[in-house]
């Protein structure tokens, strides 16, 4: 009984190894940032408030708004040209050839919406630190309140076209049995309205909350096959200025390789005004 008792714990300190230590998909945990931090090719990027990144942050992050990467108008959300976005991110040390690590207050808001950015962007190497902040506090790694000394970079942009759409083209596929489109608010400001025959998938559902996690792939997986969204079809999410939808995004992209994801960027703002 005894052995079998040692055996047990040893295969849960396995578990809890590989779980916390190695990444999946476009997460990357605590531990593999704080190894590759040395490399002058990586950027850590804080996308939480200014006033919260002046009180303290990860060491060496550089501080990214995401409000700023938006145009200025009566329609809250949508991106800036690309040009504007590519500017604005090499200021801050930020191309294409970058290592990119995203991480914000532990909604997975900010950083997924940032996340999104970069993917249609065309950078190659962008990952979201799984746990954010508190994991990052948990694994005892360093954070200052020293603002990080940014060296620009020229920053240039090839865009994946394939995971943005407008307003036009969701309007055309309202009636498209192939295409599902996904609001992921929350039911109570999906029933106060919504794109028609839009399903409601909110994105806290694949967010281990007090953690600032994702969930596990396969428990992921199961919640969008009982919402209906399935790989076979061409998804388009939206929420309010498409923030929240970065990080279900990164769920269906990055984790379970949906082939046909897209961001409405204008989101439901932008519709309700049309």
């Amino acid at each position: 009984m005894k052995k079998l008792l040692l055996i047990g714990l040893f295969l849960s300190s396995i578990f809890l190894f590989t779980t916390n230590t190695f990444s999946q998909g476009n997460l990357i945990s605590a531990k593999e940032t704080a190894k590759i931090m040395k490399d002058d090719n990586v950027v850590l990027v804080s996308t939480r408030k200014a006033a919260d990144y002046a009180k303290v942050h990860i060491t060496d992050a550089v501080n990214i708004d995401i409000t700023t990467l938006c145009k200025e108008g009566d329609v809250k959300g949508i991106l800036k040209s690309p040009e504007e976005l590519s500017k604005e991110l090499g200021a801050k040390g930020l191309n294409a050839d970058k290592k990119i690590i995203i991480y914000d207050n532990g909604k997975n808001v900010n950083a997924g919406r940032l996340y999104w950015i970069l993917e249609y962007l065309g950078f190659k190497d962008v990952k979201i630190l799984d746990g954010h902040m508190k994991a990052w506090r948990a694994a005892r790694k360093k954070v200052t309140k020293f603002v990080t000394k940014i060296t620009p970079v020229t920053c240039s942009s090839t865009l994946n076209k394939d995971i943005i759409t407008d307003y036009k083209y969701v309007k055309t596929n309202i009636n498209n049995p192939k295409v599902v489109i996904v609001d992921v608010r929350s039911q109570k400001e999906y029933d106060e309205g919504h794109i028609t025959n839009a399903k409601n998938f909110e994105y806290k559902n694949i967010v281990v909350e007090d953690k600032g996690t994702l969930k596990s792939v396969q428990e992921i997986e199961e919640l969008f096959n009982e919402a209906g969204l399935t790989a076979d079809k061409e998804i388009i999410l939206y929420c309010a200025t498409s923030a929240r939808a970065g990080i279900v995004f990164l769920a269906m992209k990055s984790l379970l390789k949906y082939p046909n994801v897209k961001i409405y960027d204008g989101a439901y703002n932008e519709w309700k005004t049309k």
